[in-house]
């Protein structure tokens, strides 16, 4: 099968007249762009552990570890795990399927000190036992992305959460800008890029489009792409929100798929509000990788067992 080209010079535009197609002409597409790029019918499971929750100085309104809203969500704030205990942690995900373990600190930014030097512990912990291993500390610098580097990370995730015209109604203590500038320090670093958004906050199609699109323009494309829809936290700015519709997820990730061929494509927070059958169609369209595990930072995720079973029916095979 002829393999598509690359790009990096897509317009919101041409984004959106993707996402907004006819649904089976959308998914034939994403499908076929799909299976000439990545192996069939396989999955990439992928863990995320908390390792330093709340208290987090951000005002992201989705964000229940923002110290901004501890008053209202009730989730306190904790210190950064020890390292053992993050590693007993890695290899039961291990032992469970997973092959990437992500670790979330709730810093607005990477300080250097002790609480620094024990991530890179865990980095090269999880490194050891044979896995992918992957961060998301906030901001951090060059001389930070580098230690990571050194230490063994495979990918930083760095959200751009929407575009950068809707940002500002979500977010006001970071600019867009300094995700940017964040992200541009892992490339340099040679560790692999993991970025996507958030569906569900109020955006329109365009802002969706536009985050997608500037995603897309990053020379070379984003190993991963988690691609979320908002959980309605109690509590939050965004509490009142209403669910997020399937099928809105399922354009969201053909589109993904379309524009950023040989990116992992994560389906990621939010999925448990769907049904199965949902679900198997994000995979149709061209998602190849879950967060697996019953929670995804302080929010709940899909029953491992149900996961399991949903992989099975589907006729996938786990990759490892």
């Amino acid at each position: 099968m002829t393999k598509i080209t690359l790009r990096h010079d897509w317009t919101a535009e041409d984004v959106l007249v993707i996402h907004d197609k006819p649904l089976m002409d959308l998914l034939y597409e994403a499908q076929t762009v799909h299976r000439a790029h990545h192996e069939n019918n396989t999955i990439q499971l992928a863990s995320l552990l908390s390792i330093k929750t709340g208290g987090c100085p951000e005002d992201c309104g989705y964000c229940p570890q923002s110290a901004h809203h501890a008053k209202e969500t009730g989730l306190k704030k904790e210190p950064l795990m020890p390292v053992n205990d993050v590693l007993t942690s890695a290899q039961k995900a291990k032992d469970a399927g997973a092959s990437r373990f992500c670790m979330g600190a709730a810093w607005r930014q990477v300080k250097d000190g002790p609480g620094f030097d024990q991530v890179l512990e865990m980095v090269r912990g999880v490194d050891s036992l044979g896995m992918e291993s992957c961060v998301t500390l906030g901001m951090l610098n060059q001389d930070q992305a580098d230690r990571l580097k050194k230490a063994g990370l495979t990918a930083y995730n760095h959200n751009l959460d929407t575009s950068p015209e809707f940002y500002s109604h979500i977010i006001s203590t970071r600019t867009f800008q300094e995700r940017l500038d964040t992200l541009d320090c892992v490339r340099k670093a040679g560790i692999t890029i993991c970025s996507g958004g958030i569906i569900g906050m109020g955006e329109s199609n365009y802002d969706r489009a536009r985050m997608l699109q500037i995603l897309a323009n990053l020379d070379p494309h984003p190993e991963s792409v988690p691609i979320n829809a908002l959980v309605a936290v109690p509590g939050t700015p965004l509490a009142s929100r209403p669910p997020v519709d399937s099928i809105e997820m399922v354009r969201m990730i053909a589109t993904a798929r379309i524009i950023m061929p040989r990116s992992r494509v994560r389906l990621s927070a939010g999925r448990k509000c769907f049904p199965k059958e949902a679900q198997i169609l994000c995979l149709m369209a061209g998602a190849n990788s879950i967060f697996y595990g019953e929670k995804l930072l302080t929010t709940g995720n899909n029953d491992a067992d149900e996961d399991i079973a949903l992989i099975r029916e589907a006729g996938l095979k786990v990759a490892v």
